[in-house]
């Protein structure tokens, strides 16, 4: 049996708007969500009113992967620095679908690269989404020949 390898991303205090416009995009509905304030309410933990409606956890299941997610409190919320290191890869079931996902993906953000066909067999395009999470669209064109 493999491990299994989730996204798990993190946010400044956008984390419920992010993921209800992932959830637009994707579909389905959250496995998990929870606020820090229910964290300080069972857990004892001390949460101050301002961070008490960010999100604790969250988790959005997308085919078989998870996209989980979190505020990152108020512990860590001067350490925060939004990542450009890596992206979000999604391989779509069609040319149409990979569309699709790109473009809404991509409303309100920047588009890196268009969707076009790669030299490697690929329908493929990037983008940063208005959250500054930068995603990667694939429809593997060679495949359907």
């Amino acid at each position: 049996h493999m491990a299994i390898v989730s996204i798990y991303l993190n946010f400044n205090g956008t984390c419920e708007a992010a993921f209800n416009f992932y959830k637009s995009v994707f579909g389905g509905e959250f496995g998990y969500f929870s606020r820090f304030g229910e964290m300080a309410e069972t857990g004892g933990f001390k949460v101050s009113d301002a961070y008490k409606n960010q999100v604790m956890h969250v988790a959005l299941e997308i085919g078989s992967t998870l996209l989980m997610g979190s505020d990152c409190g108020e512990e860590q919320a001067p350490h925060f620095v939004q990542g450009n290191n890596f992206s979000v890869s999604v391989t779509a079931d069609s040319k149409a679908e990979a569309d699709k996902i790109f473009n809404a993906l991509a409303a309100g953000g920047a588009i890196t690269m268009p969707m076009t066909s790669m030299f490697w067999g690929d329908y493929f395009g990037m983008l940063t989404d208005k959250f500054g999470v930068n995603w990667m669209v694939a429809f593997p064109e060679q495949e359907q020949a």
